[in-house]
Order: structure tokens, then sequence, then C-alpha cells
């Protein structure tokens, strides 16, 4: 996906001009604090459109109707940040790095939705324990301890959208013995080798086959 088929995915989900802007803003300051501190791979700073803005607006696609996201160690904003801008409800984001904190902290502000994003600073281990209607993360863990940290915050009725890459169905199986749950493998629209899995229902337990 080019980054001009970025925006043109984006726009024909009748993404508002105003909240393509909000997304620039955030952009602009992400590129700018990307030469004081790792946010992003530099090899991606030129593809930002494709590779991490449309990589996590696609999991909205996924999540059904919700009111509370939770996105577990969100770095640059990835996909949070841009679930944040894009829709409606509120937007937890756990991070413990103290200078990724300030930055999530600052780019809500930029792209206007500090009134609807949470950060919370700490680890996953230690952060106030309540249920969210969506989980979300991206290059967090392997699947089976990503499932054991963020269990706390779910409900059989959660929503989990994971992008997972190409390593997804290799997870998964992982997984199956001791999580169960409707699991599925969504192909990425933006990498035709990657996946994301979708899951719901999710409860400890071997997974019945």
């Amino acid at each position: 996906m080019t980054e001009d088929e970025a925006r043109a995915w984006l726009a024909a989900r009748n993404v508002p001009r105003e909240t393509f802007d909000r997304i620039h803003a955030f952009l602009d300051f992400l590129k700018e604090e990307a030469t004081r501190q790792n946010l992003i791979a530099a090899s991606t700073l030129d593809s930002v459109w494709a590779r991490h803005v449309v990589d996590s607006a696609q999991l909205l696609d996924l999540a059904g109707e919700w009111r509370t996201w939770l996105d577990l160690g969100s770095g640059a904003g990835f996909p949070g940040l841009i679930v944040a801008t894009i829709g409606t409800g509120k937007v937890t984001l756990i991070e413990s790095r103290a200078k990724r904190i300030a930055f999530l902290t600052e780019a809500a502000r930029i792209a206007g939705v500090a009134d609807r994003v949470e950060v919370i600073g700490s680890r996953v281990e230690t952060a106030p324990r309540r249920a969210y209607d969506v989980i979300s993360a991206r290059a967090f863990a392997p699947l089976p301890k990503l499932l054991d940290l963020a269990g706390p915050f779910a409900t059989k009725a959660t929503r989990w959208v994971l992008p997972k890459g190409k390593s997804a169905a290799e997870e998964l199986e992982a997984a199956r013995g001791s999580w169960q749950g409707a699991f599925g493998l969504i192909p990425s629209v933006t990498d035709s080798e990657a996946s994301i899995i979708v899951a719901s229902g999710v409860t400890p337990g071997k997974a019945r086959r």
C-alpha cells in the first residue's frame, strides 16, 4: 500500500478533513520527536500513512460498537491515538517508559483528543484493573503472554483486535493450549503477509477443537 493509497483508503471511509488535519499534526510531532527518541523504525518514516496510520485505523472496522478501548504498550501511539482520533469513544493507553508517556500525553493534546485519551504510566501488571469493550496491542508480546497480562481487563464481551504480522497463526496455535474463545484471523489491508487476530468470549482454559 502506497501513501496515496493509504489516504484514499481513509477517505473512502468518510474520514473528515478535520480529522485528516489532526492526524497530520500528530505525525508532524511524531517525526520531530523521532529525532530525539526511537519511536518508530526510521525506515517507516516516509510511509507512516500506510505502515502506521491505516495499519491502526483498520482495527476500527473489526472492533464493532465500543465506548472504551484499551491499548497496551502504546509506544508511539499506534494504534491507540489513531483509534482515538478517528473514533468517538474513550481510549486508555498503557505505557511504562517515561519518555513515551510524555510523548503520548503531548501527542494526544496535539491531535485534539486529550479529553478522550487517558495515558496510564505504568507496567500492565500494575495498571488499575477495569474492564474494556476492546483491547488492542501492537508489537507488544506473544499472544499467550498478552492474554495472560490483559486478561484482568477483559470480560467475555470484550473484543480483542491484535495485529500480529506473519506470526499470527503460529501465536494463535500456541495460545490454544491455555485459552478458549472465538478466535479468527483477518488479513491486514496494509501487508498481504500479515494478519490480525480477532477474538471474543476469551477465557482461560484449553480450546475445544
